[in-house]
């Protein structure tokens, strides 16, 4: 199993929409829309190789240093089989 963290997603929506807008929109949002867009372009490359398997979202799961910590809720947010 992978895990993967996004730490900078706001960052990247600033620079793709812009400061200001960025500014209106929450974490959340932008955590949500960049876990999408990674999920989707996983899912091509991953089947590109040839490679099958599930790819999730999950709320409620966090890394801090070496561990994994499962908050309440843990909801899958988005899966999807390749």
């Amino acid at each position: 199993m992978i895990v993967l963290k996004i730490t900078n997603a706001s960052e990247v929506v600033a620079g793709k929409i812009g400061k200001f807008l960025e500014s209106l929109t929450p974490d959340s949002f932008d955590q949500a829309t960049i876990e999408d867009i990674v999920l989707k372009k996983l899912v091509e490359n991953l089947q590109s190789e040839g490679l099958k398997g599930e790819v999730a979202s999950i709320n409620g799961l966090d890394m801090v240093d070496s561990s994994l910590v499962i908050n309440d809720p843990t909801v899958v947010r988005r899966h999807q089989s390749f």
